[in-house]
């Protein structure tokens, strides 16, 4: 195995036995959703928007996770 996948098994791992952890993993990606959909300019959002959003809202959550 790549220390890669290793890692990212430790880290799963450690999110599916840690209540607390689960929660803030699934807090930070729901926190980054709701901003970005919460600030965009478009007051009613179609599908093409809310697929913008959710993808801006992925890499802020990418970008807290790996800074």
């Amino acid at each position: 195995m790549s220390e890669f996948s290793d890692a990212l098994k430790i880290v799963t791992k450690h999110i599916s036995d840690d209540p607390e952890l689960y929660e803030g993993y699934q807090a930070n990606i729901a926190m980054a959703f709701y901003d970005e959909y919460r600030f965009s300019p478009v007051m009613y959002k179609n599908r093409t928007e809310m697929h913008r959003i959710a993808n801006e809202a992925a890499k802020k959550f990418l970008n807290m996770w790996i800074k």
